[in-house]
């Protein structure tokens, strides 16, 4: 996985909540929990309430568990599935505790003493443990051998040969930069922006295209915007540019 940084982290947390599957996960958990009905919602709750309190519950701590798993891939990335599932869990269940505390004071104005923890601590982590499995699931990622590097990466020399970070066009050449280093080919940047898929990317100036998951940084410069790469390069963004990159969730809104 790549590095962790919060507009990659964000973008990714869109995508999953775009699609169909997703939800239709969360719901059928929040199903089968308001069936079963555990800690003893079945007899505190009726059945369309106790379903919305079990969807909400599944939708926020899947959304904590998200965040879990982009805190912590640097340490999880290629640990085996029990390990990935084990630590996120615990880090999951951290963050849900304000999470499932807030939620059952709300429906049930409930605050625990101090000899509820044991049991709310189950709560927690069974939870996270749920969240967790949910998350690997719907984000195994494909197999090194199915992802299709970027053309572009072909006019490199080996050892550049990485990641690409940006795309700058100087005169009639393009300046690519990847994590190993830059190299200055001769090449319109139309072409190499069409040659660097499918690395995910935005062109943010009309010299400039940079790839989304090497943004590190971006912040408002008057009507335009700078945006900090991986490798602590900085690239301008163009006034009619600035929209594109704040609905790729890299600015606020």
């Amino acid at each position: 996985m790549n590095d962790c940084n919060p507009p990659s982290a964000l973008r990714e947390w869109r995508a999953l909540a775009t699609k169909p599957v997703t939800w239709v996960i969360v719901a059928g958990i929040a199903a089968l929990l308001t069936i079963f009905g555990p800690f003893e919602t079945n007899t505190r709750l009726t059945l369309f309430p106790r379903f919305a309190y079990w969807l909400a519950m599944v939708a926020l701590t899947y959304s904590v568990g998200f965040a879990a798993n982009a805190l912590m891939r640097n340490w999880v990335t290629g640990q085996h599935v029990v390990v990935r599932v084990v630590a996120v869990g615990l880090a999951t269940g951290i963050g849900i505790t304000p999470v499932v505390l807030a939620l059952n004071y709300v429906t049930f104005a409930y605050i625990p003493a101090s000899g509820d923890w044991p049991p709310l601590l189950v709560q927690f982590f069974a939870t996270a443990l749920i969240v967790t499995i949910i998350f690997e699931v719907l984000t195994d990622p494909a197999p090194a051998s199915d992802i299709r590097a970027p053309a572009l990466l072909d006019r490199l020399p080996l050892e550049k040969r990485g990641p690409l970070v940006s795309l700058s066009s100087e005169d009639h050449y393009t300046r690519i930069r990847t994590t190993k280093g830059e190299e200055m080919i001769l090449i319109r940047l139309a072409d190499a922006i069409r040659e660097a898929a499918p690395t995910s990317g935005l062109q943010v100036h009309r010299s400039h295209w940079v790839a989304l998951d090497a943004v590190k940084a971006a912040r408002r410069d008057g009507d335009r915007a700078i945006i900090t790469l991986s490798d602590r390069s900085e690239i301008p963004v163009s006034r009619a540019n600035v929209p594109a990159i704040r609905e790729a969730g890299l600015l606020p809104r």
